[in-house]
């Protein structure tokens, strides 16, 4: 699960993908082992974000097992089983806040990339 999430985490740096946060949330729910958080610029970049790391995931042999909100581009959600990816349009991150209502002390995954990061 972990190296899933930071391989998703990856993919989706690699596209440009803003405050990329990975947690272990595998102690707080039933639903999935982590969760990976991201921002695109604008509806066409969370658009593109998605489709791209889908792509990338299917290549890898993985399919989502759901995926919502592709069509509006504010908020999509990619169902991963063990990894739940949701990437917003900054509007929608700043008012679900998901990263902080779902971090706790110490479920952070570590990323390779997050000094380089802006919050």
């Amino acid at each position: 699960m972990k190296n899933l999430a930071q391989n998703i985490a990856e993919i989706l740096y690699e596209k440009k993908a803003n405050n990329i946060v990975a947690l272990d949330v595998s102690q707080m729910t039933v639903i999935t082992d982590a969760m990976v958080i991201a921002s695109g610029r604008n509806a066409l970049q969370v658009k593109a974000l998605a489709d791209d790391l889908e792509d990338k995931m299917s290549e890898m042999g993985l399919e989502p097992a759901r995926k919502e909100g592709q069509q509006d581009g504010r908020w999509v959600v990619l169902d991963y089983r063990d990894v739940l990816v949701h990437i917003f349009h900054p509007e929608e991150r700043e008012f679900y806040r998901l990263d902080k209502l779902w971090e706790a002390e110490n479920n952070r995954i570590a990323l390779s990339f997050d000094e380089d990061q802006e919050d």
